[in-house]
């Protein structure tokens, strides 16, 4: 069972890229926290979080695709009402 996901068994879970956006959002904020901290640790940190945003952009963009691969292939989920997932197993109990 996905704890955060939308599934069959979890219908008011999250997209996938829905939360890396909010991730991204939450981050971006923290950033703009720091930016004037010139202390070599904050700006360490701010290095960090810049490459962190970058493959979080590369995450949400490859969830976008999924999403988009698997609407055009099986239509809209109905993972949100209940039901089935498009590809692959649906959990087990």
């Amino acid at each position: 069972m996905t704890h955060f996901l939308r599934s069959e068994k979890n219908p008011e879970g999250h997209k996938l890229e829905d939360l890396l956006m909010q991730l991204r959002a939450d981050i971006l904020h923290r950033c703009e926290v720091i930016a004037a901290d010139t202390r070599p640790e904050a700006l360490h940190v701010m290095a960090n979080n810049v490459k962190i945003l970058g493959h979080l952009s590369d995450a949400i963009n490859a969830a976008l695709d999924s999403t988009r691969v698997l609407d055009r292939a099986f239509g809209p989920s109905q993972a949100a009402h209940g039901g089935p997932p498009r590809i692959g197993k649906a959990d087990a109990a």
